[in-house]
């Protein structure tokens, strides 16, 4: 394969996530984003739609769809056998739906059903959830994102480690080894390597001493932590500043605590922060500009999650989860388990996040 065929292949891969992402991109902006020109976006949208991956329309491409006339979506063949798959998800809104979306294209792609069910952040719902779907005798697989938290843990998975159909974990992962725990295949973001990521991009721009902002009582947390402690030992640098705060605007007593922060990074000198959502990101830039503070002068943020830090002022830089990628290899690796049944080996799998630079850490030529 040559560096240009492998080059197209990766630029459409990336026009793909941000279509699953947004469920619809224009050529302007991708030819931005991905810095090339709009008639090259162009000759990608068609490529893809004749390959029946996109429907494309005038500027731009949205995911396809069933009126969609490309010969491509004409032609696909029906699969012998059509597998209804069960996803449980925790939300319907913040951070889930690019994994449903992208767990629905690789589906639609396959040919198989997807019935979601939302839940909560919360065990027994989630059995719920879970039993309802398993007692419909209608899904032959599940994906599921339960709360892994707390002492009933290990009796959680237990439980799903014993469910009479496969299941697969989507941005979660056994904590530790159990019987059961060692069958159970999940696929999810490699968050502590997201981290990392924001770590050293602070680092290559001169930072020293850095502080974390982690959301309070996220699953995603403890990971990120645990890509602060590598980061910094790594580098060489501080980690004792971190704080297990939600200071987002809808938050009672944001105010005091993002107050509490900023003194804690004027006792350490600290002229970084990385944090973890975008509102709480969000919420820290508006009070920082307040007390007219700058950024990236005075402090540079970077927020963890980028589903809208780019509407903040200035755009933050952000580390973004693959999350409709996660959605789609959940889906794809939950047909293979159900076409080969054991004969194929239990899959474990670590997807890279992606740092998006924006003005929030460092003055870049363009702001977006």
């Amino acid at each position: 394969m040559t560096d240009d065929r492998l080059f197209a292949l990766q630029r459409r891969e990336r026009l793909m996530e941000e279509l699953q992402r947004h469920g619809a991109v224009r050529v302007r902006d991708l030819a931005e984003t991905l810095q090339v020109s709009e008639l090259t976006i162009r000759r990608d949208i068609a490529a893809l739609h004749e390959r029946g991956l996109l429907t494309k329309v005038h500027g731009g491409a949205t995911l396809p769809t069933n009126l969609d006339p490309s010969p491509a979506r004409r032609q696909r063949p029906v699969p012998a056998t059509s597998f209804t798959i069960g996803m449980v998800v925790p939300s319907l809104d913040y951070y889930w739906p690019p994994i449903v979306s992208g767990a629905r294209s690789a589906a639609a792609a396959l040919g198989v059903h997807i019935q979601l069910r939302g839940s909560s952040y919360d065990q027994a719902e989630d059995r719920r959830q879970i039993s309802r779907l398993i007692a419909a005798k209608q899904v032959q697989g599940l994906l599921l994102a339960p709360n892994l938290e707390g002492d009933r843990t290990d009796e959680m998975i237990d439980w799903i480690g014993h469910l009479p159909i496969p299941t697969l974990l989507v941005e979660r992962q056994t904590p530790a080894w159990t019987p059961t725990a060692r069958q159970l295949e999940w696929v999810r973001s490699d968050h502590a390597l997201g981290l990392e990521m924001a770590v050293r991009h602070l680092h290559e721009h001169g930072h020293r001493r850095i502080g974390l902002v982690l959301s309070k009582g996220s699953p995603t947390s403890a990971f990120l932590a645990q890509g602060w402690r590598t980061a910094c030992t790594n580098l060489g640098i501080p980690s004792e500043f971190v704080v297990r705060e939600s200071v987002a605007l809808d938050v009672p007593g944001h105010r005091a605590i993002i107050e509490s922060i900023l003194d804690r990074c004027r006792a350490t000198q600290s002229t970084a922060l990385i944090v973890h959502s975008d509102p709480d990101a969000m919420s820290i830039a508006q009070y920082l500009a307040e007390q007219g503070v700058g950024i990236p002068g005075d402090m540079a943020l970077v927020t963890y999650d980028d589903e809208v830090a780019q509407l903040a002022e200035p755009a933050m830089t952000a580390v973004r989860p693959p999350k409709g990628r996660v959605g789609r290899v959940a889906v794809e690796m939950m047909v293979s388990r159900l076409v080969e049944g054991k004969r194929r080996p239990a899959q474990r799998v670590l997807i890279l996040p992606e740092l998006i630079i924006r003005n929030s850490s460092v003055v870049t030529s363009r702001g977006r």
